[in-house]
């Protein structure tokens, strides 16, 4: 079984390396860097081991992604609950429109196109402790996420294919 092992640059790098056996990719962390002690909005990519949940995907943009992993589509009324406040729903997705805070799961931008889903902060949510931690599509630049891995398209979808489903994925300084 192989783990997808996230590594940043350098202390408080924005970027890095996601490493799957031989494969290896370059990718954008959060604005924070990894962080130990991940908190909602400190923009800080999570370390830790996290066990692999499910996929995401826009079927309006590319076709089922090839994986192990179960897939459910995106459609304009998902939403991700990032609100500390709602300690029912946080951490978990929701149907839009919703009244709490949450990231809409339909982008123009492209970035959310495919979404991993890694185990983290959700069994059970803690409120405060992160949300919508995802590994997710890069922006050109490999700019800083709010906190998620992003990699290339391609370069995601790669990995996909490869995952182990009893695999996880190590976030390490």
């Amino acid at each position: 079984m192989a783990d997808l092992i996230v590594t940043a640059e350098g202390p408080g790098a924005t970027r890095g390396k996601v490493r799957l056996g031989r494969l290896v990719f370059p990718c954008a962390l959060g604005r924070g860097g990894i962080v130990r002690d991940k908190r909602e909005g400190d923009g800080g990519t999570p370390a830790g081991r996290f066990p692999w949940r499910y996929v995401l995907y826009r079927a309006d943009r590319l076709p089922r992604p090839a994986t192990p992993l179960a897939c459910r589509l995106i459609t304009p009324e998902d939403g991700w609950c990032d609100d500390p406040a709602d300690a029912a729903n946080y951490n978990r997705p929701v149907r839009l429109p919703y009244a709490g805070s949450h990231e809409r799961l339909w982008r123009p931008d492209g970035l959310y196109d495919v979404i991993l889903i890694p185990g983290h902060n959700d069994a059970p949510p803690v409120p405060g402790l992160g949300s919508a931690v995802f590994v997710h599509v890069a922006t050109e630049d490999y700019a800083p996420t709010a906190g998620c891995v992003a990699l290339r398209l391609e370069h995601l979808l790669v990995l996909l294919g490869h995952l182990d489903p009893e695999g996880v994925m190590v976030v390490t300084t």
